[in-house]
């Protein structure tokens, strides 16, 4: 997996085909979807194609979003599908404590008798409140984010900024657990790429790293947006200049105040440049 994928793009489990071309739509990331995307009477065939689908290596890395560890699915989509080889990852929905993720990762056994890397999506108020519980509970644990269109549900929230609070906290529980920052929910409008483009503007302010999809369209509106601009590109490379030339804090000619706070952040963003 490229070291900061910006888009996860997710296709439904019982759709082989639409997984296959979402497999060469240009998403860092292809996850299969066995839990709201698929009906209940078309689970065993969405899991049981996405385990054949899986049996050979992939093109880019391939997640799969197994159905809540609560209901009657999940087992059964554990089993038939970590062991596949072409599978990187799992996603883990309406995780609500820790006890999701440790009996996740016991089920969650790779063909090579390992666990696999682990993504907790917080869908509740519950699961909001534990989040940094939830970050540090599993050392297979690599990610962790907010699934909004349940969260809204379960917080009566009308407005989108109603989400915002619980946005921050999990920025903050990811980067207190050491993870690497959350990627942002679906924008579930496929045609609204405006409204896309500045709800992304406003996930990356608050610390988001990327976003998930649910349409190819939506792929290069998010790269572009959190991708570095021309004006960020070029403050990163004057702050690493004057980095190699003094010791200790300074002020930069435009009068910026620089430490090693802004060297740490010019290097993470002269890195997303080299993304292949």
């Amino acid at each position: 997996m490229k070291p900061f994928p910006l888009t996860w793009l997710y296709a439904p489990g019982d759709r082989p085909a639409v997984v296959r071309k979402a497999l060469t739509s240009g998403a860092d990331v292809v996850v299969i979807d066995l839990e709201d995307a698929v009906a209940p009477d078309r689970k065993a065939y969405a899991r049981a194609a996405t385990a054949e689908l899986l049996r050979d290596p992939q093109p880019v890395p391939v997640h799969v979003r197994v159905n809540a560890l609560s209901g009657p699915w999940a087992r059964d989509d554990l089993a038939a599908v970590a062991p596949a080889p072409g599978l990187s990852g799992l996603r883990l929905p309406k995780v609500s404590s820790p006890s999701d993720v440790v009996r996740a990762a016991r089920l969650a056994v790779s063909a090579d008798g390992g666990t696999l890397p682990l993504y907790a999506l917080l869908e509740t108020a519950l699961g909001i409140e534990r989040a940094h519980a939830v970050a540090v509970a599993h050392p297979s644990l690599r990610g962790i984010a907010i699934g909004e269109t349940d969260l809204r549900a379960d917080l009566g929230v009308r407005d989108d900024a109603g989400l915002d609070w619980s946005r921050s906290r999990v920025v903050v529980a990811a980067r207190a657990a050491g993870l690497a920052p959350p990627a942002q929910s679906v924008h579930p409008d496929t045609r609204d790429l405006e409204g896309l483009r500045a709800s992304c503007a406003r996930g990356r302010a608050l610390g988001f790293l990327g976003r998930a999809a649910i349409h190819p369209r939506q792929l290069p509106v998010i790269e572009r947006a959190y991708l570095p601009t021309p004006e960020e590109i070029e403050q990163a490379e004057t702050v690493l200049k004057a980095a190699t030339t003094t010791q200790g804090a300074q002020a930069l000619a435009n009068g910026t105040f620089i430490d090693a706070a802004s060297v740490t952040a010019a290097h993470r963003t002269l890195t997303l440049l080299k993304r292949p």
